[in-house]
């Protein structure tokens, strides 16, 4: 009788589970977008087991989902226009262009990261072997962005002013050949602009040579090539670069970056010449234009759904092509301050 019972038992569980997830609802299909602030390569292999934890953990959640595809948008302000247009349903934006998009696109989540060990606001304090970032600190909700000297002699004979603690003049800044990335990008236009505003009382657009590039892996490429003379980029950018730098240009680094045949390092050879303020981190944003996502249910069981994956060391590996390390709940207010930074770009 004990074991008729066990039986009669397990089978009532069996069957209230298939009943669950009967209920589920269903979704044929999610794209997620990633912004092309790494090589659409790396982004794509690292993230690569991602659909398969998501339709499983969502399952957990309340829906079933038949597919769930990986994208990298040809530029930040592509899948800002995409997320408003409804062709994908949730996008990895950085602040400056959520804030850009926000009247037709959602903020559901805020990432955080590891702090640096250098938040300095002094450039010198940042450049040197000796001064190498470690991501080492505590979690952060904000980044700032670096205005990075390259090898070139131009960019040596402004990294010698910096470190020789001289404040480098408007003339100097101009004469530069500068890369930049898209007018929405935080640490890749925005927040260079307000550095250059607060400190000269001119933009990025007053420069007299600037090339605007697609994602920073080309930036750093440039750098090393010394093609031009300033980039700039988040503040741990050059941790994600030191391997492929010394790497010869016909081979690559363990996440597919490609060498950029330099012999010293990253951190003697790219010195920064300024420092941003702080850029509150990057956000996971959703389409305002699907119904079917759009609404309190779904929204809910995607943030529950990213913050368990990253709280996994699979999901940690995964979001670290970002170097996010968790997400926080996010309301829309949180980017005001984006907003007011994207008033001073325009």
């Amino acid at each position: 009788m004990k074991k008729l019972l066990a039986l009669v038992l397990v089978s009532l569980l069996c069957l209230g589970l298939a009943g669950a997830f009967a209920d589920n609802i269903a979704i044929d299909r999610l794209e997620f977008q990633f912004v092309p602030s790494k090589d659409a390569d790396v982004i794509i292999t690292g993230t690569k087991n991602l659909p398969d934890l998501v339709k499983a953990e969502m399952a957990n959640q309340g829906y079933d989902i038949g597919e769930v595809v990986i994208t990298v948008g040809t530029n930040y302000n592509a899948t800002g226009e995409s997320l408003a247009a409804g062709t994908i349903d949730l996008g990895w934006l950085p602040g400056g262009t959520y804030a850009l998009y926000s009247d037709e696109v959602d903020v559901i989540l805020t990432a955080t990261r590891n702090g640096l060990s250098n938040d300095s606001e002094v450039p010198a304090d940042w450049n040197g072997d000796a001064n190498k970032t470690l991501k080492n600190g505590p979690q952060v909700t904000f980044y700032r962005a670096l205005i990075y000297a390259t090898p070139s002699a131009y960019g040596k004979e402004l990294a010698a002013k910096v470190n020789a603690g001289e404040m480098l003049t408007w003339e100097d800044l101009d004469a530069a050949n500068w890369a930049v990335l898209g007018t929405s990008s935080s640490a890749g236009y925005i927040y260079p602009t307000l550095w250059l505003y607060d400190n000269y009382g001119k933009k990025i657009s007053d420069l007299s040579h600037v090339t605007q590039l697609s994602g920073y892996g080309e930036s750093f490429a440039q750098a090393a090539a010394e093609a031009v003379d300033i980039i700039v980029c988040y503040a741990d950018g050059r941790n994600d670069y030191e391997a492929a730098w010394t790497i010869p240009t016909n081979d690559a680094d363990p996440t597919g970056k490609a060498g950029m045949g330099r012999t010293d390092s990253i951190w003697n050879e790219l010195n920064v010449i300024g420092v941003t303020k702080g850029i509150y981190n990057d956000t996971v944003a959703i389409t305002k234009a699907k119904p079917e996502v759009y609404n309190p249910e779904f929204i809910e069981a995607m943030q529950n759904c990213l913050i368990n994956i990253i709280n996994t060391d699979e999901g940690k590996a995964i979001f670290d092509v970002y170097s996010h390390t968790g997400y926080a709940k996010a309301t829309d207010s949180d980017y005001d301050g984006a907003r007011a930074a994207q008033e001073v770009v325009k």
